[in-house]
C-alpha cells in the first residue's frame, strides 16, 4: 500500500492507522488501495491532515467536503471519486515571510512542538469520539 500500517481496537471496533509513504500529493493512491482492499465504507474512513488555512494548533472536523487548498486531500477525493468521509484538519497556519514549500517542510520550534503534541492528543481523542459517538458529536466537542 506504500504505507506504514498499524492495527488496533477502539471502542470495540477494529481500526487501521495508515501513514502513506508516497509524496503527499499522491496520498490518494494509498487511501484508494486500502479502501478497496478492506471494502471500507466511506463513513468509516477518517483522514487526518495538516492545513495551512487553519490556525496553528487548532483542529477542524468535517463530515465531508472539498479538499480546500490541500493537494494530498485533493488527490484522495479525485481517486476515491467521493468526498463524503470525515476528515480532521490540523492547523499549522501559514507564513507571510516564507515560501509555502519551505514553510511546510520546516521543523517546528520547541515551543510549537509542545503545542503540536497537545494538538495531536486532542486529535486522537477526536478520532475516538468519532468512532464512539459519531462525527456530529465530535464536531460539536472539538471544533471552535
Amino acid at each position: 500500500y506504500k504505507a506504514l500500517i498499524g492495527e488496533g481496537v477502539i471502542a470495540g471496533e477494529k481500526v487501521i492507522l495508515v501513514k502513506p509513504q508516497t509524496y503527499m500529493n499522491l496520498s490518494g493512491e494509498t487511501v484508494q488501495a486500502i479502501c478497496n482492499f478492506y471494502q471500507l465504507p466511506m463513513e468509516n474512513l477518517i483522514v487526518i491532515f495538516d492545513d495551512i488555512d487553519t490556525d496553528f494548533g487548532k483542529i477542524r472536523i468535517r463530515k465531508k467536503g472539498s479538499a480546500g487548498t490541500h493537494n494530498g486531500m485533493r488527490n484522495i477525493i479525485y481517486l476515491l471519486q467521493k468526498d463524503n468521509f470525515p476528515r480532521i484538519r490540523i492547523g499549522i497556519g501559514r507564513s507571510v515571510k516564507m515560501d509555502l514549500k519551505d514553510f511546510v517542510l520546516q521543523k517546528f520550534s520547541k515551543t510549537e512542538m509542545v503545542e503540536m503534541n497537545e494538538t495531536i492528543d486532542r486529535v486522537a481523542s477526536a478520532v475516538v469520539s468519532i468512532i464512539e459517538e459519531g462525527t456530529d458529536s465530535a464536531m460539536n466537542r472539538y471544533n471552535g
